[in-house]
């Protein structure tokens, strides 16, 4: 026996003697433009860990936070080609694909947080997920993620829409928010995450809006702003989704176990958030960054014609939402 046909035969017999998850291991790419630590990274690190357990290896999740992957449209394009699994992102990018979510994106729709979650773990936030995964998105809708309320950031307090005259501020990509930024006095800059930083620093734009957690995580607060104008005008939560190309090479019963392991990731995220809320808030406030309370209403009022515009084709839906407890 030659040296070559001895290295084919120990290779044969080492394939048929590895276990088969071994042999046959996918990897899961998973991606999030948020750091490693954040709750949300955390809690699909967590997914993947269940899923490879309850596969036996067969399935093996590669985290990729912080953005390193490209923006969250960029994370959207790559799921829809197959070549990122799963993606964490904002509902903002989600609108051009697919409208339907756009009703979540409407300013001041709920009444505080824990409405918002009652609507997300129910009824209504099963069909919106199950309205992307029967979209022409290519996409599957897993779970839902709480990202709290967003306010403003900026050099200056912001207690009424008179005090954003002039004020580019940065929001997410959706010409939605540029008209709701505009609607409440300001200047609405539409940017990719990853962008706002420099664009705070350099003063391509004066402040932004989202919630604590991001602005310290993000390391924004470094950038310039001293205020945050706690306006809570949005309450949006944010999805997880799969490639579809990736979910429809599972079988029935690894399909079953991706939606209940995204559930629970859906359930320890919100822990994690709520923790997560209240720390960053101190270490916000210990850097300087003053929190600003101010009457909501004339920001609720001034986004009445756009609530209107846009939430008309959902008023069945919003009211439902409404009806919600």
């Amino acid at each position: 026996m030659t040296s070559t046909q001895w290295l084919r035969r120990t290779a044969t017999c080492l394939a048929l003697t590895l276990p088969a998850a071994a042999m046959a291991q996918t990897i899961i790419k998973v991606s999030d433009v948020q750091p490693a630590g954040y709750p949300n990274v955390v809690a699909l690190e967590n997914m993947g860990k269940k899923l490879e357990a309850a596969t036996n290896g067969k399935f093996k999740f590669q985290m990729y936070p912080g953005g390193v992957l490209g923006s969250e449209k960029e994370m959207i394009e790559q799921a829809q080609v197959g070549a990122l699994q799963i993606a964490r992102i904002s509902l903002g990018p989600m609108g051009p694909v697919v409208p339907d979510v756009n009703v979540f994106n409407l300013p001041f729709l709920f009444r505080d947080e824990g409405h918002m979650r009652a609507v997300i773990d129910g009824p209504i936030g099963k069909e919106i997920l199950d309205k992307i995964t029967a979209s022409s998105a290519k996409l599957v809708g897993l779970g839902w993620m709480d990202s709290g309320s967003r306010s403003m950031y900026t050099k200056n307090a912001i207690k009424t829409p008179d005090d954003l005259k002039g004020q580019k501020i940065r929001v997410m990509g959706n010409p939605m928010f540029v008209e709701m930024m505009n609607a409440m006095g300001g200047n609405g800059i539409s940017m990719g995450h990853n962008d706002t930083f420099s664009a705070l620093q350099t003063g391509v734009v004066d402040g932004a809006e989202n919630n604590p957690p991001t602005f310290f995580a993000s390391n924004q607060y470094t950038a310039g702003p001293k205020f945050y104008s706690q306006t809570t005008h949005l309450i949006i939560p944010e999805l997880f989704v799969m490639s579809k190309i990736t979910w429809d090479k599972f079988s029935k019963d690894e399909q079953a176990l991706v939606m209940k392991f995204s559930r629970e990731a859906q359930m320890e995220q919100r822990a994690l958030w709520d923790k997560s809320v209240g720390d960053y808030t101190a270490k916000l406030k210990a850097y300087g960054i003053q929190f600003v309370t101010l009457d909501k209403k004339p920001f609720y009022d001034a986004t009445a014609p756009m609530r209107a515009k846009y939430g008309s084709q959902y008023a069945d839906l919003i009211k439902r939402i409404e009806a919600t407890k």
